[in-house]
């Protein structure tokens, strides 16, 4: 039981990479979600099970550093990491086939989609200003950038939710978020975690192409039948 306590705790060190310390709980949850990220580009549905450990390792390393909004991310994440690995399991039109077909919005919903990000935001950003005020024994100390950790959370509320349907917006929105989380974990002193970002940064445009691809792929494709059919 205590070996399972000091793995959890990011005061247990790994090892140190050019002076900066690794615990095990920080390298283990990277890991689990670099393997996610890149598997989700790839449309594999089994970004989904690795995804959901990868999710519950970050989220009690935030908890601990503070960042109160990305915890919350982590429980939304792990919920729709389950919905999204069923969705994806349905929606495939091979079952033997781990890849599903991709979509996009229309003008019009990305521009709903746009104010409902900045809406909830605001609503977050004064949740968390007062979060240690409403329930100091849970959340003891006041949370760290709240705006920018506000923001960029339910940025990725919205890009995971456009991501299990399957809409090539989604990448879009990891781009932003993955920029600014670049900076916010340097900021907090967790250099892995950045690290890990700006390789997600560079999956993210990776995803965006590969899903554009499969997307123009499959309007030919539909195109070829209607075609032959007319």
């Amino acid at each position: 039981m205590e070996y399972i306590q000091a793995f959890f705790d990011i005061n247990t060190i790994f090892f140190s990479l050019l002076g900066y310390d690794i615990s095990y709980l920080e390298f283990v949850g990277t890991i689990f979600n670099l393997v996610c990220v890149i598997l989700v580009a790839r449309r594999n549905i089994w970004t989904w099970p690795i995804g959901i450990i990868g999710v519950l390792l970050f989220g009690i390393l935030f908890y601990q550093i503070n960042l109160y909004a990305d915890f919350f991310e982590q429980i939304y994440y792990f919920i729709t990491g389950i919905a999204g690995w069923y969705i994806w399991h349905k929606t495939r039109k091979d079952p033997s086939d781990q890849k599903v077909a991709i979509t996009k919005n229309s003008t019009e919903t990305n521009l709903y989609w746009l104010g409902g990000i900045g809406f909830f935001s605001v609503i977050l950003t004064y949740v968390l200003l007062n979060i240690h005020l409403w329930l100091p024994k849970l959340f003891p100390i006041a949370a760290s950038l709240p705006a920018l950790d506000a923001t960029t959370t339910i940025m990725s509320f919205a890009a995971q939710y456009l991501l299990i349907k399957r809409r090539v917006e989604s990448w879009y929105l990891w781009i932003a978020v993955d920029i600014v989380a670049i900076g916010l974990y340097l900021y907090k002193d967790v250099l892995f975690v950045s690290i890990l970002f700006a390789i997600f940064l560079v999956n993210a445009f990776y995803g965006l192409y590969c899903w554009n691809k499969a997307m123009k792929a499959s309007e030919a494709s539909q195109l070829q039948k209607t075609q032959a059919t007319s």
